[in-house]
């Protein structure tokens, strides 16, 4: 459950939480186009408080608005300044924040018209997405009856609420078969990623993760990529099988609210023997530096509240 703030950032303005409210007939809520972020503020080793990545988070929301005829009436550095001001708001040291572009109410029908786009941003505190655990010792994963949508069908570079229909079938599937997380197939049979996490394995100390040809350019994947590139492993992207992951000696998916998660089981297979690998671990250790602050390297990365 989300724990209540004080403030929420609507259309220009701090209003207080339970007053940030929609008319029923708002055009997104009918028909699933709104575009939106997943962002993590985190506190630092020095005590700041830093926004990981926001430029990037920022400039691929406007990415997602263009795909989707979604005019921002604000410029990115508005939208960022904006993210640091619902966290001073909200006294949030360290927070997930939510920027959501819809398209508010006035004509009906599949299209909008001239309907409002309205911009929302909302932070709280989210621990780790998959669970303490999860992070620590690993999850438990099943292969999806649904498939990753064809980038014919929905528009994959765009981080749109409806593409995650397809998300939230996959989530409810594998969790009532107690499962903690799925693993979804793209329309040719091969991996593609979780209901909201790309994926990668390790096999004879080379990482491997499908190219973004039908899944989501994750900001963290992009993260990963580079600290095991500086660390000095070989990344190939490329369309696998899911049974390449049966035998692989390391899974584990990545994310903003998932950040490095280790899966120790897939499809009821262990994966190796069932525990996080090395090479996890220390790319995990990186990105919690990194993110923390404390990798110099990479200071670029954080944008810092004050």
């Amino acid at each position: 459950m989300v724990m209540k703030q004080k403030k929420i950032w609507l259309d220009g303005k701090l209003i207080n939480w339970d007053d940030a409210n929609v008319h029923i007939l708002t055009h997104s809520l009918h028909y699933g186009v709104a575009v939106f972020e997943g962002i993590r503020c985190y506190r630092c080793m020095d005590g700041r408080s830093a926004i990981f990545r926001h430029r990037e988070h920022t400039s691929r929301l406007f990415d997602s608005a263009k795909i989707y005829f979604m005019s921002i009436p604000f410029s990115e550095q508005e939208i960022m300044d904006a993210a640091k001001e619902t966290l001073a708001a909200n006294d949030l040291k360290e927070a997930y924040i939510r920027p959501l572009v819809f398209i508010g109410d006035g004509v009906m029908g599949v299209h909008p018209g001239t309907n409002p786009i309205r911009v929302s941003i909302i932070c709280w505190e989210w621990g780790a997405y998959l669970g303490d655990d999860g992070l620590s010792k690993g999850i438990r994963v099943k292969t999806s009856s649904f498939t990753r949508h064809h980038p014919n069908i929905m528009l994959t570079k765009a981080k749109l609420s409806g593409n995650y229909a397809n998300s939230i079938l996959s989530k409810m599937e594998v969790l009532r078969a107690g499962y903690d997380e799925a693993l979804m197939l793209d329309p040719s049979g091969y991996v593609a990623e979780g209901s909201g996490e790309n994926i990668f394995f390790v096999k004879n100390r080379i990482l491997y993760t499908p190219p973004v040809t039908s899944v989501l350019q994750g900001i963290t994947r992009d993260t990963v990529i580079t600290l095991a590139k500086e660390s000095g492993l070989e990344v190939r992207e490329q369309q696998f099988s899911r049974d390449a992951l049966y035998i692989a000696d390391e899974v584990f998916f990545t994310g903003t609210a998932a950040e490095l998660t280790p899966v120790r089981e897939l499809d009821d297979r262990t994966i190796a023997d069932g525990k996080p690998g090395p090479v996890t671990k220390a790319l995990q250790n990186a990105f919690f530096a990194a993110v923390k602050g404390n990798d110099p390297r990479h200071t670029d990365w954080l944008d810092y509240l004050s």
